[in-house]
Order: C-alpha cells, then sequence, then structure tokens
C-alpha cells in the first residue's frame, strides 16, 4: 500500500485518542456546529475500527508509477488524494481494465472531507486535480472496477459528471452565503436538506468544509470570524 495511508492506518489503530474527542469538539464548535449536536456527532468515536482486523506490522510500499504485478498480470500503479490520502489505483493498457478503488464510482460521489489534523486542506482542489490526472492517464473505453457497486464503461462521461457535481456544490455554497455570513454547520442543511443521523452528519460536515476550503483557495468565498470565535464564509 502507499506509504501515507500504512503510515495513517497506524495512526488510527494505536492512537485512536490522539484523533479522538477532544480534536474534533474544538473543530466542529469552531464551525458552529451546537453542543448538542457535536457529542451525538462525537458518540460514534472510531466505531469502524471494531470492524477492521489492522494492519500489519510490516508491508510493501507501492507509489505513483510502480508496476505491481498481480498473478500473471502487471499493472501500473497509480495514486490520487482527496477521499484518502494517497489512494492507489491500478490501470492493466493492454487488457483495458482500471481498478479505480474510490476515487472514481459509478453510481455515487466518493467523500471528500477535511479533518481536524489539517483544517486548511483543500481536499477538494486535490480530488478534482487527481480526476482531470486520470482522464488525461486512463483510457475511456477501460472496465472500471470500482470500490463500491458493478463494474462500468463509461470512465470520462462519469468523471466529467464527478467534476460537473462539485462544481454544482460549490455554486449552491455560493448562492447560500451571498447575503449573510454562514458556518459550515449553518451550510448544511442547503447542501443536505434532508434529516442526517450521526454518521452521515459527520460525512456531510467534512465534505461541506472540502467545499469551503476549495472556494477559499479559489478566491470565491471570504473569511469571518464572529465575537464567538465561530468560523463564517461570505460569497465574495
Amino acid at each position: 500500500m502507499p506509504r501515507p495511508e500504512y503510515l495513517h492506518s497506524l495512526l488510527l489503530q494505536y492512537a485512536p485518542a490522539d484523533l479522538g474527542a477532544d480534536v474534533f469538539r474544538p473543530f466542529y464548535q469552531t464551525h458552529g456546529l451546537s453542543a448538542e449536536a457535536t457529542e451525538i456527532v462525537l458518540s460514534r468515536g472510531h466505531e469502524y475500527l471494531s470492524r477492521t482486523t489492522g494492519v500489519p506490522a510490516s508491508y510493501h510500499r507501492i507509489k505513483h508509477g510502480d508496476t505491481l504485478a498481480v498473478g500473471r498480470r502487471d499493472f501500473q500503479v497509480l495514486t490520487g488524494g482527496g477521499h484518502s490520502l494517497e489512494q492507489a489505483m491500478l490501470y492493466r493498457p493492454a487488457e483495458k481494465l482500471f481498478l479505480a478503488a474510490d476515487q472514481v464510482i459509478a453510481k455515487i460521489s466518493p467523500n471528500v472531507s477535511v479533518h481536524p489534523m489539517e483544517p486548511d486542506l483543500d481536499a477538494l482542489g486535490i480530488y478534482l486535480r487527481s480526476l482531470a490526472d486520470i482522464k488525461a492517464t486512463v483510457a475511456a473505453d477501460v472496465l472500471v472496477l470500482p470500490g463500491h457497486g458493478l463494474p462500468f464503461r463509461g470512465l470520462h462521461e462519469r468523471i466529467d459528471a464527478l467534476i460537473d457535481h462539485h462544481a454544482a456544490r460549490c455554486a449552491e455554497i455560493a448562492a447560500a452565503c451571498r447575503q449573510t455570513p454562514l458556518s459550515v454547520a449553518q451550510i448544511l442543511p442547503h447542501i443536505f436538506p434532508r434529516a442526517l443521523d450521526a454518521h452521515q452528519t459527520g460525512f456531510a460536515f467534512g465534505e461541506v468544509l472540502a467545499h469551503v476550503n476549495h472556494m477559499l483557495a479559489r478566491g470565491t468565498l471570504h473569511l469571518e470570524t464572529d465575537s464567538a470565535a465561530v468560523a463564517r464564509y461570505r460569497t465574495v
């Protein structure tokens, strides 16, 4: 696996408290999530760790541009960020096979989130650049084997649809913040109007912040901090 993925997995496995409630609580509250909603989201903790086997004490590192032998086939290793730190994908041009992991999925948009470890990260910008790189590198007529759902064809069209989806999200945020500066928590219902449970709220919060950070980087949003030290965003 790629080195950042391995090291991050080790951190979550052996030092989950370092990314626990004391880290996430001020992160959520800085962006306007109420104390009650924050505690509901935090009640999940790192629940997924109970459903995984952890990672081994040693590993074989792969990186972008490597060739990886799988059985009798050789695959080109591609990596991309945004959804995770350095997600590995496998491409075999000779047979037009592309194992896309979670980077390109047929029917859902991979979650692109910002977390307290790197709160100013432009994760969405990283993800969009990855999509552009995939489109430039991988042929349009490959069979895509994604991390979720069934295999599909039409890689380039799906990439275009994902790019359009995130552009539409940014437009919705710009419209919401045009008259009054809003916190991430206040933007949430504009983007996700349905009721969200704790699991969904955590993902939606990180996703909205990823769009906000991307818009800050592009200069289409302006950050304002109110008297309660809550970050709010106004459309430029």
